[in-house]
């Protein structure tokens, strides 16, 4: 066992070794390069797509073989050095009732005062509200605009998203690591190469967020990500045999028709064509699965009992594995560099979006944890409905009237969702029997 083990690691170490012949980067567009004028999806985006997939394809044919084919009982006696790090990367640490710190559920303390739970969520709700709102202006000026631009030149635009990724990874990373550092954590005992799966379509996802911009309206894309719903219904119709009450049934498909009103009835945007749409909207079906992947693996990793913020940790690191390596390979990450060095004020609007990214998490992580996942959603499908106007009044996005209305029907089919789904949990509660206590003679 441990002879076949070696050799595919050889194996795999000549392969990463020789590079690949399909790994090698495809020929793009470089900086201030003018886009496909015909707005189909061209090879300049396709390649940091390959770059990732090729990227996690060498790790994993020289990591996972020994802890596919090995179980910890067979590893060697002489153990060495390397050994917990090896062993915390692909078989996990075994938990200890002694290490373990308990995840307390979320309870009312005596002595809160309605006033002081009224400032919490307002705390709550500012701060989430400043965070997404900002990055979402943000996002739209960096990835839709010039920087540079003079009387006599138009400027250049930003157009590797990647190394946009990169930004918000490493800030969220080290953010993430901090509060580790100064707040206790339960023990850590999943593998960490299970991190990689959620880090990889999450580094995926954003990319398709970004690079979306350059082909479809904000708006739209917040209508598109405020419809996730449907897909994963069908998902977990399809893939896990779930079955759904028909009040799900009835708000997705007052999701469905509501975007289906803004996308028909919208007006057109400057320079968009039917291509540069369809090429959008492949980006964000991209976007959606890749996120709704992310989800549901982030969700099986938490049966490893870990916090949140440890999830926002391992998957931030591997996303900065990805990307870099991915980005050296492309010889793009110095290009990236340079355009910040061209241009402080990418760089500064390039900070605060990470910042506020970031801290997003944290404000994501606290709501939920003082007033529960239904408040939360409240707050945040209102904020999908401001990001919609206050992008169309800062970039002058059209919006007529049966778009508009089609997008009031999204926000109040998510609102219905909240409302139905926390009656449900509360007819569930009333109907757990609640035993007497039993008096002791």
């Amino acid at each position: 066992m441990l002879n076949c083990t070696l050799i595919l690691c050889l194996l795999s170490l000549q392969v990463v070794g020789s590079g690949g012949a399909g790994c090698a980067p495809l020929p793009g567009g470089r900086w201030g390069d003018p886009r496909n004028p015909s707005g189909v999806l061209d090879s300049a985006m396709v390649r940091p797509l390959l770059g990732e997939c090729c990227w996690l394809c060498q790790l994993y044919v020289t990591w996972l073989p020994a802890g596919a084919v090995l179980q910890a009982e067979e590893l060697p006696g002489d153990r060495g050095l390397c050994f917990p790090l090896v062993k915390a990367c692909v078989f996990g640490n075994e938990p200890k009732a002694s290490d373990e710190v308990p995840l307390a559920p979320r309870t009312e303390a005596a002595d809160t005062t309605p006033t002081w739970q009224a400032l919490k969520l307002l705390f709550c709700a500012v701060g989430l509200q400043v965070c997404y709102l900002t990055w979402g202006v943000l996002q739209e000026r960096v990835m839709t605009r010039s920087y540079g631009a003079t009387a006599t030149w138009a400027g250049e635009r930003f157009t590797d998203s990647q190394f946009l990724v990169l930004m918000n990874r490493v800030l969220a990373l080290i953010v993430a690591g901090l509060y580790c550092l100064f707040c206790k954590q339960p023990r850590h005992g999943a593998p960490m190469y299970r991190y990689s799966f959620a880090s990889l379509s999450n580094v995926l996802s954003s990319w398709c967020q970004y690079e979306a911009l350059k082909f479809v309206s904000f708006p739209t894309q917040v209508l598109a990500k405020a419809s996730k719903v449907i897909p994963v219904m069908l998902m977990g119709k399809l893939v896990s045999r779930r079955s759904y009450e028909q009040w799900e049934y009835l708000t997705a498909g007052l999701i469905s028709i509501g975007v289906s009103m803004f996308l028909l009835s919208s007006g057109p945007e400057p320079r968009s064509s039917p291509s540069t749409t369809f090429s959008g909207l492949i980006l964000l079906a991209g976007y959606i699965m890749f996120d709704s992947f992310t989800s549901n693996w982030q969700d099986a990793l938490f049966a490893y009992k870990m916090s949140s913020v440890q999830m926002m940790f391992g998957v931030n690191f591997f996303s900065c594995l990805f990307t870099v390596g991915s980005l050296l390979e492309q010889g793009t990450l110095l290009e990236g560099t340079r355009f910040m060095g061209r241009h402080s004020e990418f760089a500064a609007h390039a900070l605060l979006l990470s910042i506020c990214s970031a801290c997003g998490q944290l404000f994501i992580f606290y709501t939920i944890g003082q007033f529960g996942a239904a408040v939360f959603t409240i707050i945040m499908t209102l904020r999908q409905a401001f990001a919609i106007l206050l992008s169309c009044l800062l970039y002058g996005h059209t919006l007529t009237v049966v778009g508009a209305l089609g997008a009031a029907v999204v926000f109040v089919a998510l609102l219905l969702r909240v409302y139905a789904r926390g009656r449900l949990k509360q007819r569930v509660k009333k109907a757990v029997p609640i035993e007497s206590p039993v008096q002791k003679v």
